[in-house]
């Protein structure tokens, strides 16, 4: 390849927030390297693709933009990165105009890859075995969005039924509670970021080495340590296990002027059977009994739950105890997500498998369900004063933010207001 000075490079995204606190890293990083950063649908020199595996259509996604490339500007390098590329990294090099597949292990030495790589070759393939993955990357998202995704966590130990990202990441590591300050001192030196949301893959589990070593170091510890750095407004959680979510950091959190009342806990069934099958770590009344200890410390409080439907075993009298179960519980929303088979997970083992237009059946009652939640939550904080933080494109004729509780409001766009946390009658 040419030398980098003035190379243009284009990145699209997929999934989860710890995907877009890497993909803006490896931007940092080639800007840095001397290429000029364009917006996808833009012509650029190199196009970087950063992969999912929880979506069920992430071959069917990759292909498609690959295309889209192909189309535009037939002589730009296509990398594809992120954890399909490391589950499934010659599938992806087998789709025509893919120049290079980065696997765990590689993709943030992207720079050094792009300095070897010519258009025309047959498609490289840059991974390893992901018991080899080691180490931890210190990631965030900047100027993308208000707020700002920092990663203080990677891999999972937890080996669910269902889940590839153990294959697709690693084992759970975690950077030290040291360099995360460091770097939230930084990102607070920049006088841009009001929030900071922290991103792992297993959040909880926070304070194993870089190597996936001995546990030294607890999330709860560093959550303590955050709250005293000046220049950052606000903390979130972005998720965490309910069993790793103990009561003492509930009450902490309660106390807590700068994290804000919002948890995200994934529970994935409402049925103890389905959770066993699922090989989660916890029981409805656990999730239950932290539910209930965050309303009564934190009333205001928004809880949002992961949960996924259509998982082998589930009977129609499964679906419903879960249902029962999340319409009784005082949470303000539901991210619902409908299993899909993944290669190499015991789910596949597990019958009777549940017939997909079921699937979606019981996926569309559960987002109904959500909407039902998000509306009676809402409604609980009418007439409040709360705080805001408004974000908003010149582009746009309206802006949006959030609460500290998690209710989204919109109002027409005003330059003075973007990236200001401000009060908001609701």
């Amino acid at each position: 390849m040419e030398p980098t000075r003035n190379k243009s490079v284009a990145f699209h995204t997929l999934g989860c927030k710890l995907n877009y606190s890497e993909t803006s890293t490896l931007s940092r990083m080639l800007e840095s390297e001397g290429f000029d950063k364009r917006a996808f649908d833009e012509k650029a020199d190199v196009y970087v693709i950063n992969t999912c595996s929880v979506t069920d259509n992430a071959d069917k996604e990759c292909r498609h933009l690959v295309r889209r490339i192909q189309r535009r500007s037939p002589e730009s390098l296509v990398v594809i990165t992120g954890c399909y590329a490391q589950l499934k990294p010659e599938a992806i090099a087998a789709i025509p105009g893919v120049d290079l597949v980065l696997g765990a292990a590689e993709k943030f030495n992207i720079a050094r890859h792009l300095k070897e790589l010519s258009k025309g070759d047959s498609a490289r393939i840059c991974s390893c075995d992901i018991e080899a993955v080691t180490g931890f990357h210190s990631t965030w998202s900047l100027n993308d969005r208000t707020r700002t995704f920092l990663k203080v966590q990677d891999g999972c130990d937890y080996n669910c039924s269902f889940c590839t990202i153990p294959m697709a990441r690693g084992k759970s590591r975690s950077d030290t509670i040291s360099r995360t300050v460091q770097n939230v001192r930084q990102l607070a030196a920049t006088g841009k970021v009001k929030e900071i949301v922290l991103t792992g893959v297993n959040l909880g589990d926070f304070g194993k080495g870089p190597d996936g070593d001995k546990k030294e170091e607890t999330f709860f510890g560093l959550i303590k340590e955050l709250d005293t750095i000046d220049g950052i407004e606000r903390f979130r959680i972005s998720s965490i296990e309910p069993n790793l979510l103990s009561p003492e950091m509930i009450g902490w959190v309660a106390g807590s002027k700068k994290f804000m009342p919002h948890f995200h806990i994934p529970l994935q069934s409402g049925s103890d059977h389905i959770l066993g099958l699922m090989r989660r770590r916890y029981k409805r009344e656990l999730y239950a009994s932290r539910v209930q200890l965050i309303k009564e410390l934190i009333p205001h409080c928004a809880i949002g739950v992961d949960v996924i439907v259509g998982f082998p075993g589930e009977t129609e009298a499964l679906f419903k105890e879960t249902f029962d179960f999340l319409h009784e519980l005082d949470i303000a929303y539901l991210h619902v997500f409908t299993y899909s088979e993944r290669d190499n997970t015991r789910a596949l083992e597990i019958k009777p498998v549940v017939p997909m237009d079921v699937r979606h059946q019981r996926n569309k009652i559960l987002r109904n369900l959500s909407y039902q939640k998000m509306q009676y939550f809402t409604r609980q904080h009418e007439g409040q004063t709360r705080k805001v933080l408004l974000e908003g494109h010149v582009t746009t004729p309206m802006m949006e933010g959030y609460t500290d509780n998690y209710i989204k409001v919109t109002t027409p766009y005003r330059e003075e207001w973007v990236n200001q946390v401000i009060d908001w009658n609701l």
